[in-house]
């Protein structure tokens, strides 16, 4: 769908108009609800929420799906009555999209109470009751959702937890102010403006040519092997990052690197994911394990790779039974490399 906008642009002496796509209005339109607190507050009155409890969104079961429940402003506000809190909470909410029609998009959560708030008289599972649903903790979430959800949920949550942590001024020590939108937060003591922010994080599989190398840390889900990852430190160059998170957590050099993609990734406070492929030089894949780092490191085999993606599913290994190696979920970035290594090794494979 597209449309015609008085967006004029000046050409020599005179006004032409152009046709813009509706990504682009939607964008102006999103860009409009961050710059004017005013017109942000007006698209609550047609707008969605979605809501949280302590950064876990609420989804609802529908048949083999989960879904993420909308709510009017007139719905929340009924139910914030319900819960015992105030409905000037709803000021707390935050931007996080709009539909191609324009109807804006929100999530607040109800459980991450401001010193200005009332505190909650319902408990959670009181709440899950009332609202038919439950609040899933994100990770776990990600293997239920489809793309969409997925991504509307983890900016939500990302920027929630912001918000949360971020609500006093670094220079001044005094309370911060958010904008109605959440896109920012503004110090009223000296006007120093806060945007939210992500760590940039490589991320990278490593392959010696038929096998790549997965790893776990002890964090992670038993059985669960990923991609190696790390924060870039200060100064470094992508590059240079992942030659030395090689280097540190399995004792490898990097012979070859090529970028592949890049992720939000709302874990463990909201990063940029950039996803790599490497190759180690020939001869040297012999695994020396930073346990400061990683519980354990190993090479697989395509074989090994591809029988674990087609056991990923969760209802498949709830069924059969929990694999002994599974991987991260089809959405995170992690299983977005392996698909393309897989994919090149059949690729070479394949006869001339």
């Amino acid at each position: 769908m597209s449309l015609y906008c008085g967006i004029a642009c000046r050409r020599k002496s005179f006004w032409c108009y152009r046709l813009l796509s509706t990504y682009v209005t939607r964008t102006r339109y999103l860009f409009e609800l961050k710059e004017d607190d005013d017109a942000c507050k007006q698209a609550q009155q047609t707008g969605a929420f979605y809501l949280f409890h302590n950064l876990a969104p609420l989804l609802q079961k529908s048949e083999h799906q989960y879904l993420p429940p909308q709510y009017s402003l007139v719905e929340l506000e009924k139910l914030l009555g319900k819960f015992g809190q105030d409905t000037q909470r709803i000021e707390e909410s935050v931007l996080i999209g709009c539909s191609e029609q324009q109807e804006a998009w929100f999530a607040l959560d109800l459980g991450l109470i401001s010193s200005s708030s009332m505190n909650a008289s319902l408990q959670k599972p009181e709440m899950e009751t009332d609202l038919k649903g439950s609040f899933i903790e994100l990770r776990k979430a990600l293997f239920w959702l489809n793309v969409k959800d997925a991504s509307l949920l983890s900016t939500a949550q990302a920027l929630l937890r912001w918000h949360d942590a971020h609500q006093f001024c670094s220079r001044s020590g005094q309370p911060t102010k958010k904008n109605m939108a959440g896109s920012k937060r503004v110090c009223p003591s000296n006007k120093i403006i806060y945007y939210p922010q992500m760590a940039p994080v490589v991320i990278t599989l490593v392959s010696d040519g038929t096998r790549c190398l997965l790893a776990r840390q002890s964090s992670f889900p038993k059985g669960m092997y990923s991609a190696l990852a790390g924060f870039c430190d200060i100064g470094e160059s992508l590059e240079e990052a992942v030659r030395r998170e090689v280097a540190e957590e399995v004792g490898l050099e990097v012979e070859s690197l090529q970028y592949s993609t890049s992720q939000h990734w709302p874990f463990p406070n909201s990063s940029l994911m950039i996803a790599c492929h490497a190759t180690v030089k020939p001869g040297q894949t012999e695994i020396q394990v930073n346990l400061r780092e990683l519980e354990a490191a190993a090479w697989f085999s395509r074989d090994e790779v591809v029988t674990a993606l087609k056991t990923n599913d969760q209802y498949t290994r709830q069924r059969k039974g929990t694999s002994p190696f599974w991987l991260p979920p089809k959405l995170a970035i992690a299983h977005q490399l392996i698909q393309e290594w897989v994919g090149k090794l059949a690729s070479s494979s394949l006869p001339a």
